[in-house]
């Protein structure tokens, strides 16, 4: 299979343009800038807020420079508090095509939305010359998270993506694993499976963080769709989100926009650094899977029980379904049926066998369901993170 070559060495499943919305007043300009192309790899995403974030701004470096990404434009109001010109320097210092539209100095919404698709359409011309490279597993950055949970998650989905990372990682692919408030209770058997003696308090501290966080904001990762779904206790859940994880030694710990240094097994940090004060850490599966994107991952396998039909921005989303049943009503936003485990009709080696495959398929250039269905979803919220201690990456 072959990839796009990037001129920072790093190679893309997909060849994107995204337009970029650096405040909410923005929003309905850039969305009607990315419209016509709609059925074109043209992606919306932004940032809602007026006032500056460092965790905001890193977000979207890494996603406007991501290996998927060609080109990017960003869309600005003119009074936000985002440093637009140090984001657009930055893109524009990896060699990508990128600029930026203020809508308060081009002169209103129509100007900016004609002059921004006139710029859409010239850097599509320029993307289409993007040369291919070949692409090995160990080139991939493969990322997973579980939504719409229910009782059979645990048992069929999220372990056969465990056997799936095993997989990946024996052939040299970097592989993330995340929701830190989902793993309460899991803490001492990841920091068992840690690469190196002085990562596995590390790994008890990162979820110690999450159990602090969710106890101060009075409500933890247990949505009222898990219990009518049969799941019974936030243990019982942690276990099942636990089991996508696999069984290889955890390489280390990143934080929403660190790119795994080597290959291997990667915890990531999603709840903030410091005092309570940003609200819950993720309101929705979106959001973890942008973080996931901005650490460089090229796919993400989404595992769900009860069912859920979202896709995402720049990088493809592979739905994991748990349950024979929601699989039959869901077909069509579904790639993998992992109810046929509970069924008899196959075993966890073989799905997670499939799963591997459809990774590399959809590598390779296969569209994704939810990639068919159009969906692009993106969220990104304020959030503050702390920079990595030594012992969280392999030297």
């Amino acid at each position: 299979m072959t990839g796009y070559l990037r001129t920072d060495g790093r190679k893309g499943i997909r060849n994107t343009t995204v337009v970029v919305y650096l405040v909410e007043c923005a929003h309905h300009v850039a969305r009607e800038v990315v419209h016509p192309f709609h059925e074109q790899e043209v992606h919306l995403l932004g940032f809602p807020g007026c006032y500056p974030n460092a965790y905001a701004h890193r977000m979207l470096r890494q996603l406007c420079t991501h290996p998927n990404v060609g080109a990017a434009l960003l869309v600005s109001l003119g009074c936000e508090g985002f440093n637009r010109a140090d984001l657009l320097a930055e893109i524009r210092a990896t060699g990508r095509p990128a600029g930026t539209l203020v809508i308060q100095e081009t002169g209103g919404t129509r100007r900016t939305i004609a002059e921004g698709r006139e710029w859409i359409a010239g850097a599509l011309r320029q993307l289409a010359e993007t040369p291919r490279a070949e692409l090995a597993i160990s080139d991939l950055t493969v990322g997973t998270i579980c939504g719409g949970s229910d009782a059979t998650s645990g048992i069929t989905a999220n372990p056969a993506v465990g056997r799936a990372f095993d997989l990946l990682v024996e052939n040299g692919a970097r592989v993330i694993f995340e929701e830190t408030g989902e793993l309460i209770g899991c803490e001492q058997i990841m920091a068992a499976r840690a690469a190196r003696p002085a990562l596995a308090p590390e790994l008890i501290a990162c979820v110690e963080k999450a159990a602090r966080y969710y106890t101060t904001m009075g409500h933890g990762s247990f949505a009222p769709g898990n219990a009518e779904g049969g799941l019974t206790t936030q243990e019982e859940k942690s276990m099942g989100a636990y089991s996508k994880s696999g069984n290889s030694p955890i390489s280390g710990i990143l934080k929403p926009g660190d790119v795994p240094p080597a290959a291997g097994l990667y915890l990531l940090d999603v709840v903030p650094d410091g005092e309570v004060r940003w609200g819950f850490p993720n309101i929705s599966d979106i959001q973890e899977i942008g973080e996931l994107i901005a650490c460089g991952a090229h796919v993400t396998i989404f595992t769900t029980g009860r069912g859920s039909v979202v896709g995402s921005a720049i990088s493809p989303v592979i739905k994991v379904c748990a349950n024979p049943e929601t699989y039959r009503r869901l077909s069509e936003d579904m790639d993998v049926n992992a109810g046929r485990i509970l069924e008899g009709a196959a075993t966890l080696e073989e799905v997670g066998r499939e799963i591997y495959d459809r990774v590399l398929a959809t590598a390779a250039g296969e569209k994704t369901a939810s990639e068919t269905l159009g969906h692009r979803e993106f969220s990104l919220v304020y959030k503050s993170f702390e920079p990595l201690g030594p012992a969280c990456l392999p030297g």
